[in-house]
């Protein structure tokens, strides 16, 4: 595919037709002879963060968050580029997501630079570049205020405030709790292709279908009012309600968004780059497409030298 990035021809053999993952629930490959490695880390408050590994230990790190709803198994749709590229990319599933504890009350992206630095830690990561995706992107600015963090690369990211899709449902209450988990069980049903297509138009292969429809299944694997819908609840409440501060970035920013994304408005996007001196790279895609054409070329100008 060129610049996409793209998964490895096995990744339809660890994932079954209802886009979930198989027993062991961490086998997306992202190629022939590897996959992701999941990890936990503890907390000082006793919660738990799971993140997911790809690539060589030695590679320059980066740390990607995946959107909203999304788990560390998003990592699958970059595996091979980071690999190609040389990169050890972590993912963690955000708290109240996947295998990660729900947060405390009041928990929110500027509490998650702390979070992210106990698992930094543990994987004896100095310094990171920092990529956010759709929903990733306002815990991803968070992090870049982090003395670790090395460049911040967004890509289709929500940057609030914003009253658009999830932000306005949030208002709603419990529509979000309810709704995300009847979705899951109708895209279970559907298959993989009706959770790909909430964010792209475009036809991707099966493997892309599949590890998309994984992520998302595990992200909400809390059940019917499980903590990965709270999760989305929590989040889209404060992209409505809690603004990001540009001026609080002191490192080198590029962002790629979508002219088509129909899910996130470029306008805010755009403010943002110009506000922190930053870069912004349109893409003629959507929301998803923009991943799948310039992930390696995000990896590759994020991680650090």
């Amino acid at each position: 595919m060129g610049q996409h990035a793209t998964i490895g021809a096995d990744a339809d053999d660890a994932v079954d037709d209802t886009g979930r993952g198989d027993a062991a629930g961490d086998a997306v490959r992202a190629d022939g002879d590897a996959t992701l490695r999941t990890e936990t880390v503890d907390l000082s408050d006793g919660r738990e963060v799971a993140y997911s590994v790809r690539g060589p230990a030695d590679g320059s790190a980066v740390v990607l968050h995946h959107g909203t709803p999304g788990s560390r198994l998003f990592a699958a749709l970059l595996a091979d580029a980071a690999v190609d590229a040389g990169i050890r990319i972590v993912t963690p599933d955000r708290p109240g997501y996947g295998r990660s504890s729900p947060p405390p009350d009041g928990w929110g992206w500027n509490e998650w630079r702390e979070d992210l630095t106990r698992v930094l830690r543990a994987e004896s990561i100095d310094r990171a570049g920092i990529v956010g995706f759709s929903g990733g992107g306002p815990f991803a600015v968070a992090a870049a205020e982090s003395d670790r963090a090395a460049r911040l690369a967004l890509v289709s990211a929500v940057v609030p405030p914003s009253d658009e899709g999830l932000a306005g449902l949030a208002r709603i209450p419990y529509a979000i709790r309810l709704l995300f988990p009847l979705f899951g069980r109708v895209a279970s049903i559907l298959g993989p292709d009706a959770v790909v297509s909430q964010y792209t138009d475009r036809s991707v292969s099966p493997a892309v279908a599949r590890a998309t429809a994984a992520d998302f299944h595990e992200a909400l694997s809390g059940g019917l009012l499980g903590s990965g819908a709270s999760a989305v609840e929590r989040e889209s409440r404060s992209f409505a309600n809690d603004p990001v501060d540009p001026d609080r970035i002191a490192l080198p920013v590029r962002v790629w968004h979508g002219t088509r994304d129909d899910n996130a408005p470029i306008a805010p996007v755009e403010a943002f780059a110009d506000a922190c001196g930053g870069t912004l790279r349109s893409v003629d895609a959507d929301h998803l497409g923009t991943l799948l054409d310039r992930g390696s070329e995000v990896l590759r100008w994020v991680a650090p030298e």
